[in-house]
């Protein structure tokens, strides 16, 4: 599936677990990169979202929960045709539905001067 969506502030909360060891050595075991600690949020439009709800549900890739951090289901995916990463799904989001978080070893607004607003694509 290929989508695309627009760049988006996030609430900030990403950078904090995804900063922790536990987080941190999971997504390197399963996905092979060590992430930034933070997500790219990226808006989908409203046609997207059955789709993306059936992938969530159906998403069988998860690191499980521990005694301090929550449940994260994630889907191997490539940014504007480049960047290798994934589609986060946290257990605990304060995102509605149509919020996508890519996570990349490296910081995406910086390493692909992305602002607010810009479009990007999505292929899983």
């Amino acid at each position: 599936m290929k989508l695309s969506g627009k760049v988006t502030s996030g609430l900030g909360k990403a950078s904090f677990f995804l900063s922790q060891d536990f987080y941190k050595d999971n997504f390197l075991k399963r996905c092979g990169f060590m992430p930034y600690p933070g997500t790219l949020n990226i808006v989908i439009e409203d046609d997207y979202l059955d789709r993306i709800n059936r992938i969530k549900e159906d998403c069988t890739d998860i690191i499980k929960p521990d005694n301090d951090f929550g449940a994260v289901k994630y889907i191997h995916a490539i940014l504007n045709d480049e960047i290798n990463g994934a589609i986060v799904f946290p257990a605990k989001s304060q995102h509605s539905d149509n919020y996508l978080e890519f996570i990349a070893e490296m910081k995406l607004r910086d390493y692909l001067n992305l602002n607010d607003g810009d479009t990007v694509l999505v292929e899983f």
